[in-house]
């Protein structure tokens, strides 16, 4: 199956993507991370002024299927939530990289960027995956 893959986005093997806008990073999920849990209805966002660390959980994420922890592509302190997304869960499953991002983050090191696939790499990830029969 063919998933949307944001090109301007760098990917954890969790599946989580972060995209550098100016000074921010946006992270979301990936949509073959919607694609496995399904139908989405539930998600739980950290607060504005909370830190995120790379690999470490921040939030999750409910379908009706399984429940999944969010996992931080890079470390920053969250400067905004997409409130929308709690009355809204259903949007993950619509447009992960455009009005379902999920938080935004001040960078704290730069270096995180590096450390994620890019947008090749992680189709090349997920076709492995798909592959193997991993979700």
């Amino acid at each position: 199956m063919a998933y949307k893959i944001d090109a301007n986005a760098r990917y954890a093997k969790s599946h989580e993507w972060a995209r550098v806008e100016g000074k921010l990073a946006v992270i979301g999920i990936s949509d073959y991370a919607q694609h496995t849990l399904s139908d989405i209805v539930y998600v739980e966002l950290p607060d504005v002024g909370d830190t995120l660390t790379q690999g470490e959980s921040f939030g999750s994420v409910e379908s009706v299927k399984a429940a999944e922890e969010i996992l931080a592509p890079i470390s920053g302190e969250v400067v905004e939530v997409n409130a929308g997304l709690e009355a809204n869960p259903e949007w993950l499953n619509d447009d992960v990289y455009g009005k379902a991002w999920l938080v935004k983050v001040a960078p704290t090191d730069q270096g995180d960027l590096a450390t994620l696939m890019d947008s090749k790499s992680y189709e090349a990830f997920v076709a492995e995956q798909e592959e193997k029969g991993a979700h």
